[in-house]
């Protein structure tokens, strides 16, 4: 074991974005001896993203040495005073990035960052210049996998079954129609772990491993896949209310329903985390595929469900009458509460909070989220790149399942909308 240690990194790019690659050594304390190096060719993304990928492989590194105390000595100034808290992080694309480093650090003793000039830093620059001449190699393992990959499909069709989806109340527990519009629901299964999985949504987009971004989107990286389930039903679902912070117990259907949730997933399987709602109905739900799993369920408050305040436990029509004016500004405007409530700016914020920490805790994994309407519209919202309109116009029923896609260098995808062929 060694206590303390230096770790040196760097990443660049060929064009920024163009071919990318990272490099990270890790020292003993005099600097003297080199204890283990670590570079990767990452494909085609920006310098910034593989500087990051080159602290984080460094301190990864650092742990499996068993250091204790690590001095990160970098020539990026951003990583180095975005990771030191004087400068925020405001692009997309480093969040999740510097959540994993940040994740990593909370495992030391300690963790110092100093920035050097980049004659200081020639070793690690060695190693990433290394890997991106590797560029052309990874290439033709890639174009070599791809053509195998192909040929291994041929033949094997693609199901996917749609129906349209009716515009809903965001929320509501009863999917009160509130506007025109909707989207195709595919009923095809998750994939298990390495497996392949139809994406379900942009035209002709082909299926892909799991370890692979769909090529259209210039992704690069293994994404965190978060499979969306929606809780079970419950006696304010049968009666179309509002239902956010209040918290019925699922119904026998209900019930009937998260197990059958829970009997799909744990045939699939691949799945390496659950985490839900603190809602009751959400919990359940949860549950009952973590004893399917045999997985725990870990509660993340910011999964709960918007809060209606005045309007909870009302119809839609109900609040309608009740506040005409207000209620009809608020389908159209997300920065507005309802009375006594949170906006779904509000909503968005904490969800993108917790899809941040999920991208950031379990990289390259397959979560289950168990949640509500809005928590999981908003999740593919996030994924998707749209506006707020996505809210009011896409339907999810109870006890469906949704899966999007986040990426460790900022892209993201949709594979999957309002699944329901296991209920």
């Amino acid at each position: 074991m060694t206590d303390k240690v230096i770790v040196e990194a760097d990443g660049g790019s060929r064009g920024n974005p163009g071919p990318a690659g990272y490099g990270a050594v890790v020292w003993d304390a005099d600097r003297t001896q080199v204890l283990a190096e670590r570079k990767e060719f990452l494909g085609v993304t920006t310098n910034n993203v593989a500087e990051y990928r080159g602290l984080i492989a460094g301190l990864e590194a650092a742990a499996e040495l068993g250091a204790r105390e690590v001095s990160v000595r970098m020539d990026s100034k951003l990583v180095v005073e975005q990771m030191s808290g004087r400068w925020k992080i405001k692009h997309e694309a480093m969040i999740p990035l510097a959540e994993r480093a940040r994740q990593l650090v909370a495992g030391f003793d300690r963790v110092s960052y100093a920035w050097i000039p980049r004659k200081e830093n020639s070793y690690a620059d060695r190693l990433a210049n290394e890997a991106m001449d590797d560029a052309h190699l990874v290439d033709e393992v890639r174009t070599a996998l791809s053509t195998q990959e192909s040929s291994a499909a041929a033949g094997a069709p693609t199901v996917v079954g749609s129906a349209p989806g009716s515009a809903d109340s965001t929320g509501s527990e009863g999917n009160s129609a509130v506007g025109a519009g909707g989207v195709e629901s595919s009923s095809t299964g998750i994939p298990s772990a390495g497996g392949a999985a139809t994406v379900s949504v942009g035209a002709g987009a082909p299926a892909d491993q799991r370890a692979a971004a769909p090529g259209w989107t210039g992704a690069v990286g293994r994404p965190t896949r978060l499979l969306l389930l929606r809780h079970g039903q419950t006696e304010l679902s049968v009666q179309r209310r509002y239902s956010g912070r209040g918290n019925p117990a699922l119904t026998a259907l209900g019930r009937e329903q998260a197990a059958r949730a829970a009997k799909m997933l744990a045939a699939k399987g691949g799945i390496e985390a659950i985490v839900c709602s603190p809602l009751g109905r959400a919990r359940e739900t949860a549950e009952a595929a973590g004893q399917a799993l045999g997985l725990p369920v870990r509660v993340l408050d910011g999964l709960i469900e918007t809060d209606f305040g005045e309007w909870e436990g009302l119809t839609f029509l109900e609040a309608r009458e009740r506040d005409p004016e207000l209620h009809t500004r608020w389908l159209g405007d997300p920065s507005l509460p309802a009375p006594g409530g949170e906006s779904f700016d509000q909503v968005r914020e904490r969800v993108e909070g917790v899809r941040r920490d999920l991208v950031a805790l379990y990289p390259g994994a397959n979560v289950l989220v168990v949640s509500h309407v809005t928590p999981i519209k908003t999740l593919l919202q996030l994924a998707l790149g749209v506006g707020p309109s996505l809210l009011y116009r896409l339907h999810l029923d109870l006890a469906s399942l949704s899966i999007a896609e986040f990426y460790p260098d900022g892209g993201s995808s949709v594979r999957l909308v309002n699944d329901t062929s296991y209920l």
